[in-house]
């Protein structure tokens, strides 16, 4: 069994910050590349960052600048800190990671994620 848990939304004003934690969690052998994603209302699900294990970087153009990607592979946590927050940047937020996990009789690879975090930026 393994668990992604976001936390760290909430409401913010525009030009404010704010930090997303995810902790991936269970019989986890190896994290690839993590990320973050996110969802406004009414619009497709779409990416924001993604780190590799060695710390390659990917961003999204409207959050390049702004947005800071990190994870701590000991502890199997992944971070964005936002700053300069606009009320487009109002979504909510999900942790994405791909995955190798131990079930019984071996390894399992797949892509999980969690269950999102509302981040409000208002105006």
């Amino acid at each position: 069994q393994v668990q992604l848990v976001e936390s760290g939304g909430g409401l913010v004003q525009a030009g404010g910050s704010l930090r997303l934690s995810c902790a991936a969690s269970g019989s986890i052998v190896t994290i690839t590349t993590m990320g973050w994603y996110r969802q406004a209302p009414g619009k497709q699900r779409e990416l924001v960052a993604t780190i590799t294990s060695g710390g390659s970087t990917n961003y999204a153009s409207s959050v390049e600048g702004r947005f800071t990607i990190a994870r701590d592979n000991a502890k199997n946590t992944v971070y964005l800190q936002m700053n300069s927050l606009r009320p487009e940047d109002t979504a909510l937020y999900y942790c994405n990671a791909d995955l190798k996990a131990l079930i019984p009789g071996g390894f399992r690879c797949f892509e999980g994620w969690g269950q999102g975090t509302l981040v409000t930026v208002s105006s």
